[in-house]
């Protein structure tokens, strides 16, 4: 699963990029096994090309893997041990309550001038001062290296912990710019005392404010839809999530919102983005894609919606009223119910919809109309003037009149106009819809 915060910190990181003239490095951090799979690899590789973020452009480069540069990573753990900014230390988790009298506090830095040669490997934090961030977002945060305790860089095998390894992996790739979520705000003053023990410059940071749900609370898996794969696969357009996650925290000024990301990219700036908590509001992403899906060419439209198809139907059908639904939907996954009826032997009705439109002169209505289809010219006026005609028969007005008919011939109370419905389906399957209604009128259904 790509969250939505992650697509969000990549485009920023993208737009950085790109305005710049630099490079978006993917790096894989797959040392973690258990969290490692190759699927889940192309998973991510597959969601940032869904973003536009891919190999096809030379600003992309990668994908690397944290696991391919573990001698860099021993080694470094070995130059801080070298140094005196590290050590190796023997002490569990019991030992240290034991001493401390305490399950909460940190590590007392007994292992420190024991010497020891072996063992799982601590960082040499210092005892006072404080470590200094200053964050593009933030602006100056300060740290007070007393509240840090020596933090374990190495496992007692030599393996690398993430916090070192992220280190050494941005040193090697040259990283100079870090723009990730807010929570790792506070991994900050490790790394960045991590990269001047390591006597390299440590990179310009930028922590992007949270995204929240519209309790103002944090984005979660487990309650939230956060997944962008979601999102692509009910048929949200990556123009527009990329327009509306560009949004969360950063704006182009002049209360613009819709705007293509080749106008969108050369305005971003990390010091504009607002370090407040941005509210993922579906309701606004889904009229922003309805914007960018009215906006589409039509044979573009008709292109994108062959994905949420029958693969089995008539495009050239499906083209007659592509328009008309067009201009109806906010998502793609919708043009399917819409258009369904066409390419159905019959409709699936919908027993709410049924029940609302059969009513009393229901079945005077759809026999008369019948009995006009059979002669009636068969073009999208005299489809309507015919059906006008039989209503006021009955003392009802058009929109009345339709309810019985619409849902007869589709299935539904709402969808395309009921008489370019009508005109694309044709006279026979029309009469023969209008015809099995009554039937299942009669019949009490």
């Amino acid at each position: 699963m790509f969250h939505v915060g992650g697509a969000r910190s990549a485009l920023y990181n993208w737009a950085l990029a790109e305005r710049s003239g630099g490079r978006f490095v993917l790096r894989i951090e797959d040392t973690d096994a258990a969290r490692n799979r190759p699927e889940w690899t192309e998973g991510i590789i597959s969601a940032l090309a869904f973003l536009g973020i891919s190999g096809d452009n030379p600003v992309f480069e990668g994908p690397y893997f944290q696991s391919a540069y573990e001698a860099q990573h021993r080694e470094a753990a070995a130059k801080l041990a070298a140094d005196g900014r590290a050590y190796y230390c023997t002490c569990t988790r019991d030992d240290v309550k034991a001493r401390t009298g305490s399950e909460h506090q940190g590590y007392d830095g007994f292992c420190r001038m024991r010497g020891l040669t072996e063992g799982a490997m601590r960082f040499r934090t210092p005892d006072d001062g404080v470590t200094v961030v200053q964050d593009l977002v933030r602006g100056t945060v300060e740290f007070p290296n007393e509240a840090m305790e020596d933090f374990v860089i190495a496992r007692g095998d030599g393996s690398p912990l993430f916090v070192l390894a992220n280190v050494v992996d941005d040193i090697e790739m040259r990283i100079t710019h870090v723009v990730r979520a807010e929570e790792h705000l506070s991994n900050t003053p490790k790394q960045q005392q991590l990269w001047a023990a390591l006597g390299v410059t440590p990179p310009v940071w930028a922590h992007v404010p949270v995204i929240v749900n519209e309790k103002r609370q944090k984005l979660s898996k487990r309650r939230d839809k956060v997944a962008l794969e979601s999102y692509r696969e009910e048929g949200y357009l990556p123009e527009a999530m990329v327009n509306y996650l560009m949004l969360l925290g950063w704006g182009p000024g002049d209360d613009r919102e819709i705007m293509p990301w080749s106008e969108m990219m050369p305005l971003f700036r990390l010091e504009d983005v607002n370090p407040s908590p941005a509210f993922f509001d579906e309701k606004k992403l889904r009229a922003f894609n309805g914007e960018y899906i009215r906006a589409l060419p039509l044979p573009e439209f008709v292109r994108r919606c062959q994905a949420f198809l029958d693969p089995a139907w008539d495009l050239e059908v499906f083209g007659r009223v592509a328009e008309l639904a067009q201009t109806r939907v906010a998502v793609l996954s919708e043009v399917k119910a819409n258009v369904d009826f066409l390419f159905l032997g019959e409709p699936v009705f919908d027993q709410a919809s049924w029940d609302k439109a059969m009513k009393a002169h229901a079945d005077d209505i759809l026999a008369g109309y019948a009995e006009r289809l059979e002669t009636v010219s068969f073009d999208t006026e005299s489809l309507k003037t015919a059906l006008d005609e039989v209503g006021a028969a009955h003392g009802l007005k058009l929109g009345k009149a339709q309810a019985p008919v619409r849902v007869a011939i589709t299935g539904r109370t709402v969808g395309l106009p009921l008489f370019e419905s009508i005109e694309v389906l044709g006279r026979e399957r029309a009469l023969t819809r209008l015809r099995a209604a009554r039937e299942r009128l009669r019949a009490g259904a």
